[in-house]
């Protein structure tokens, strides 16, 4: 047996905050080494945070991650643990995206990424270089480029995120040239749906190349993006460990590489892959790391036996039902971008939301409230504040589930009428329309931008962080109000479709049973800007605008490929109206582009993200020729 422990680490690091991150490693480091684990595998870009984007072209935010790299390798010198961390580094001219590996004090060695993303919400290849196959460099007295390192306890070989996901990345030769254990630094955003996705790629490239693979990955928010964290050890395609998720700290495992060895050994797929290869291909160089430089400490590891107590039954089952992981995963997401935007800012003191006693800004609560559970359990509404501004449209009915949910989550309420304020900017308005009527529109949207200037003057003198409340059905239609309801310091639901939305309340009423949810379902979804004005009504049915979107928007059919889809998802609707709801999804979808361009930082939580920067991005002036047949 040739037993090694292993350790999956999930720092929550801040871009530029390279003193503060280094020291969150170098805690979690120091705990390993205090557990006996052999090798101890951070996330990609550690030290300078992810994604650091145009930063990486000052040449003064390059150079100080490499001074804390040295600091990280300095302060672990003694530790019986070899560590492999990301960092940024400058060669003559390219910054490249390393994994660092540091044992005994020193950095043996730095290994660039070679598949570099430039899709959805990834600009990589506009802002690094690449690695390759044979690259052979020196930086500062450190080798870097292709190779592998070889302790006394066996071969590893370092990698960054996308080189996993390419099945013709680095990982085939370096396995092929005697890596036996892959370890991965990742740093990849969370998606809906994407953990099991992640998983079975682990095991598939384990498999694929007959290795021990230890992918980890970074935890927390930065500028709406969100890290999960976690991890996972496959060993030869079997599952090992998953790290937990949603949390910073460290999750260890011991495997047997020998195991790995003779699994090789034993598939002869493997071997005649490898025999062609080595044919053509030159191996990829070793560092080798000597003992009297560093020696690990694996004398206390024990045989990974099953928790099961049999090697021949099956293990207990893991994780949630379906329902549960869905609704949970994005709740945790959204709190954690919630919290992270709020403190990483380090600009606010409260959180602040403008309750319209709808679906929306309900949903919003529950998620800061979700957060400041956490940070204060003893009294999560002490960094909340929520406000009703009703006028001669709002209802009993919803302001009353307003204040019954405040009042059962401890939430500080206040009513405070903008009807005074409406009345003087209609007459304002129609003094400037020189006795032209104010259209039904207009009165709409002075309500919902009184709202939000009162929201930003209590933000400005309260230092409160005001969340936008607005989710992404109706603002991909622009059923909003520019300088309104689109305002706020950040968007929490902008990516959460208003199907998900009502499914989420629907999960969290059951499991928390609040009358303020029941009050708020009760009533049809609608944001009482006019009497007895419901959304559906005035838009057209949320499951039908929701596969509109997603057909239109994410798998980019046109209105004529999507009709007979959606006449099979809905055939109890009539083709006639099925059609006049695609041709008025595209229409206002199109012509809203000018508004949600101009909202706040969303959370990115999916593949599709209404944030012209991120995922769909789409020119703000366009026509719908290319739409049509013939011409």
């Amino acid at each position: 047996m040739r037993l090694v422990k292993l350790a999956l680490a999930n720092v929550n690091t801040t871009v530029g905050a390279f003193t503060a991150n280094v020291d969150r490693a170098l805690e979690l480091a120091r705990r390993m080494a205090g557990e006996d684990v052999t090798v101890g595998v951070f996330q990609e870009q550690l030290v300078g945070g992810y994604p650091p984007e145009d930063l990486v072209q000052w040449q003064a935010f390059v150079d100080h991650q490499w001074l804390q790299l040295l600091r990280f390798a300095r302060e672990t010198q003694g530790l019986p643990t070899a560590f492999f961390l990301g960092v940024t580094v400058s060669h003559l001219g390219v910054r490249l995206n390393c994994a660092a590996a540091v044992a005994g004090g020193r950095v043996w060695g730095l290994v660039p990424k070679e598949k570099l993303p430039t899709y959805s919400i990834f600009y990589e290849g506009r802002t690094f270089g690449r690695g390759y196959a044979g690259m052979a460099e020196t930086y500062r007295g450190v080798r870097l480029g292709d190779m592998l390192f070889r302790f006394d306890f066996g071969t590893v070989a370092a990698e960054v995120c996308e080189d996993m996901w390419s099945p013709d990345g680095p990982m085939r030769r370096r396995a092929y040239s005697g890596a036996e254990l892959v370890v991965n630094l990742s740093a990849s955003p969370f998606r809906v749906g994407t953990e099991g996705t992640r998983r079975e790629l682990v095991a598939t490239r384990a498999a694929d190349q007959q290795c021990t693979l230890a992918y980890t990955n970074a935890v927390g928010s930065q500028d709406g993006l969100i890290f999960d964290g976690g991890g996972y050890v496959s060993q030869n395609g079997k599952h090992v460990m998953a790290a937990p998720r949603f949390r910073e700290g460290h999750a260890c495992v011991v495997v047997d590489l020998d195991r790995t060895l003779r699994l090789r050994g034993e598939n002869t797929t493997w071997r005649s892959d490898r025999e062609a290869w080595a044919k053509e291909s030159p191996l990829v160089p070793v560092v080798e790391v000597p003992k009297e430089a560093f020696t690990s400490r694996r004398d206390s590891l024990r045989y990974p036996v099953p928790a099961q107590g049999s090697f021949f039954l099956p293990a207990p089952p893991e994780g949630r039902p379906p329902r549960e992981t869905f609704c949970e995963d994005i709740l945790d997401a959204l709190a954690l971008g919630v919290g992270d935007y709020f403190e990483k800012n380090r600009s606010f003191k409260l959180i602040g939301i403008a309750l319209s006693g709808g679906r929306d800004s309900l949903l919003t609560l529950l998620v800061a409230h979700r957060y400041a559970k956490r940070v204060r359990p003893e009294d999560p509404g002490s960094l909340l504040r929520a406000f009703y501004m009703p006028t001669r449209y709002s209802s009993e009915a919803t302001r009353e589930a307003a204040q019954t949910l405040c009042e059962e989550l401890g939430v500080p309420f206040q009513v405070v009428s903008i009807e005074e304020a409406f009345e003087r900017e209609l007459e304002a308005t129609r003094v400037m329309l020189a006795g032209q009527p104010v259209t039904p529109l207009t009165e709409q949207n002075i309500q919902a931008r009184l709202r939000a200037q009162r929201m930003w003057n209590w933000s400005n003198s309260s230092s409160g962080l005001f969340l936008q409340t607005g989710n992404m059905s109706e603002r991909a239609v622009g059923y909003t109000t520019v300088g309104g309801d689109l305002m706020g310091a950040l968007s929490v639901i902008a990516n959460v479709p208003k199907t998900v939305v009502m499914y989420l309340l629907d999960y969290l009423q059951e499991r928390l049973g609040l009358s303020g949810i029941e009050k708020v379902l009760a009533r049809p979804a609608g944001p009482e800007l006019a009497h007895e004005q419901v959304g559906e009504e005035e838009l057209m049915p949320f499951p039908i605008l929701d596969a509109c979107f997603h057909l239109f928007a994410e798998e980019k059919l046109t209105p004529e490929e999507m009709r007979p889809v959606l006449a099979e998802l809905f055939p109890q609707v009539p083709a006639e109206r099925l059609h006049g709801y695609v041709e008025k999804f595209v229409r206002l979808f199109l012509q809203s582009i000018y508004k949600w361009v101009q909202s706040p930082l969303s959370l990115h939580i999916g593949n599709l993200d209404l944030e012209r920067e991120r995922a769909l991005q789409l020119p703000v002036v366009t026509a719908r020729d290319w739409m049509e047949r013939g011409g």
